[in-house]
């Protein structure tokens, strides 16, 4: 894999660590200003400080992730998008209890002024299928 896909790899890792560690300050540093958001709850554009809002006062928070299937394409010398499936333990913030969730995740990246910044990220739920007979 060519360097410019293990990078944005490690900058997705970065980015979902940072969720678990509840670092704002990381997340943004790799989020674009404004970046979009969508997922079952609608799609949503936003800022640094509505980010960092949401980060920090959420009623959840990631507490742990596995990624699968990754896949990198490069649309252009500045602009990359990965999918790939996540396993993401949630927790109500500052409760034991977990919920585990298997999503189908997406990532647009784009290079400006030498630096990947994400700017919009989709998640939608693995559809389980029906057990059959």
């Amino acid at each position: 894999m060519a360097s410019t896909e293990q990078e944005l790899i490690k900058l997705e890792e970065r980015f979902w660590q940072s969720l678990v560690a509840q670092d704002a300050d990381t997340a943004t540093q790799l989020l674009a200003e404004p970046a979009l958001m969508v997922s079952a709850h609608g799609a949503m554009k936003f800022d640094h400080a509505a980010y960092r809002k949401m980060a920090t006062q959420g009623t959840q928070v990631v507490t742990a992730y596995e990624f699968s299937d990754m896949e990198v394409v490069l649309a252009g010398p500045d602009t990359a998008i990965l999918t790939y499936g996540v396993k993401q333990t949630m927790s109500p913030r500052g409760k034991n209890q977990k919920n585990v969730q298997e999503m189908h995740d997406s990532s647009t990246w784009v290079r400006k002024d030498g630096r990947w910044q994400c700017v919009m990220h989709t998640e939608t739920p693995v559809q389980k299928q029906a057990a059959t007979a």
